[in-house]
């Protein structure tokens, strides 16, 4: 039985989409491996937001061939949509872009018996939703299920409406199909994906995100988290509906990217602080103490001094739970990369440093708010006699007692450096 292993790099979105051609594999009588042995098939799934992106996944390409020259190597994702042909010369059999991935077994075993190298890039501005699916999330206690695909936002700094085509949204119907298969598998936790999840449901006639939310409200799934979303879905309307959803979790990633208007303009984000604001305010109304999490870009194209401080005053004055702090990538073909007033790499990396302090201070604050409650975690893995998981604002905590896969109240008793800890109580 042939092997085959697996290296995912970037969004959770990916993650699914390399469980669903694991599972392709598996079904045409492939046996997974860990990327770190050797394997007759290795297949990296790249990564293209950033330029640190492109060189993981071009290491990951160069790892596989030291761990087995004569294994067949597969090329997919984001960054395999983008360089399509010109990542043939790594030596790849088979480089696969984000519309064919259903077919990867049998395109990359055509490859081999006609002994060929082939490059399966198609256009995907307007492909209709590819329908890969997945019954199991390897190695994860929660599972990622996707549900839309695609964005039209062209931030002025962002690839991925070139790498990943326009909208496509998953029917209501097949969202709850695969929910009961993971529901059936033992999953507890389901946490729905998508490039631009806030756009789910504009190319369908009748289906919204709190559709496609409920449609995951199998027996057995006791837990809804969502991934990214915008500002803007944050309506009272929306609030309200999310308050009726007792199994969504009270964790919100709200993309902010600036906290400062005019960069916001020039990045083309289509919401202002102020609005940024009302949401947090909405959310926080609903659902008290609840985590909200954020991406922020230090160095944007004209970034001054003053401009970055009050992007640093606005995340302060949120109070985020944690924040992902990116210094500034230039990808060709956008618009940021032929703005003037580029700033240099030294500074755009010296201001994500103190971005990410100012955010280790706020998540530390914000952890501390739990000593002394009792919240529930969804134990993951056990080690050196603790149990480690996740609350239902996805922090991090490690107590004594339980068992993987269940959900245990743990009373709190103090933080660590990126968690908390406690007791089953």
């Amino acid at each position: 039985m042939p092997s085959v292993a697996f290296h995912t790099l970037g969004c959770k979105v990916n993650q699914y989409d390399s469980q669903a051609m694991l599972e392709l594999f598996e079904q045409a009588g492939y046996h997974a491996v860990p990327f770190s042995e050797p394997a007759d098939v290795y297949v990296v799934n790249t990564c293209t937001v950033t330029g640190t992106g492109d060189k993981k996944s071009l290491n990951a390409v160069r790892r596989c061939q030291r761990l087995n020259p004569a294994a067949q190597v597969v090329i997919a994702g984001c960054l395999a949509q983008r360089d399509g042909e010109k990542l043939l010369s790594t030596g790849a059999r088979l480089v696969i872009g984000n519309a064919r991935r259903h077919e990867v077994v049998t395109l990359l075993e055509e490859a081999v018996e006609k002994g060929q190298q082939v490059a399966a890039v198609e256009n995907i501005l307007r492909l209709p939703y590819e329908a890969l699916s997945i019954s199991r999330h390897e190695g994860h206690t929660r599972a990622v299920l996707k549900i839309q695909e695609g964005c039209d936002r062209y931030c002025t700094y962002c690839i991925i409406p070139y790498v990943r085509g326009g909208i496509r949204s998953r029917r209501v119907e097949d969202i709850a199909r695969e929910a009961r298969r993971l529901s059936d598998a033992g999953f507890s936790e389901l946490v729905l994906t998508g490039i631009h999840l806030t756009s789910y449901g504009r190319d369908l006639e009748d289906a919204s995100l709190i559709d496609a939310i409920r449609a995951c409200d199998a027996p057995n799934v006791r837990r809804i988290r969502l991934g990214s979303l915008e500002p803007v879905i944050v309506t009272e309307e929306f609030v309200n509906a999310l308050k009726n959803e007792p199994k969504v979790c009270p964790q919100f990633h709200l993309a902010l990217q600036s906290g400062c208007d005019a960069v916001l303009e020039r990045m083309r984000r289509r919401y202002t602080t102020a609005e940024f604001r009302r949401a947090a305010a909405l959310l926080r109304d609903a659902f008290p103490r609840c985590a909200l999490t954020t991406d922020v870009i230090t160095g944007f194209p004209g970034e001054t001094e003053q401009e970055f401080a009050d992007t640093v005053a606005f995340c302060r004055e949120i109070g985020f739970a944690r924040m992902h702090v990116f210094p500034y990538s230039a990808r060709q073909g956008t618009k940021a990369a032929e703005m003037p007033r580029q700033v240099p790499r030294a500074l755009r990396e010296e201001r994500a440093r103190q971005l990410i302090a100012a955010g280790r201070d706020m998540s530390l604050a914000y952890r501390r708010g739990f000593v002394g409650q009792t919240v529930e975690v969804l134990c993951e893995e056990q080690e050196d006699s603790l149990s480690h998981g996740y609350t239902r604002e996805y922090v991090a905590c490690a107590f004594s007692g339980g068992v993987p896969g269940q959900i245990c109240r743990v009373a709190v008793t103090g933080v660590t450096e990126d968690g908390l800890t406690g007791y089953m109580a």
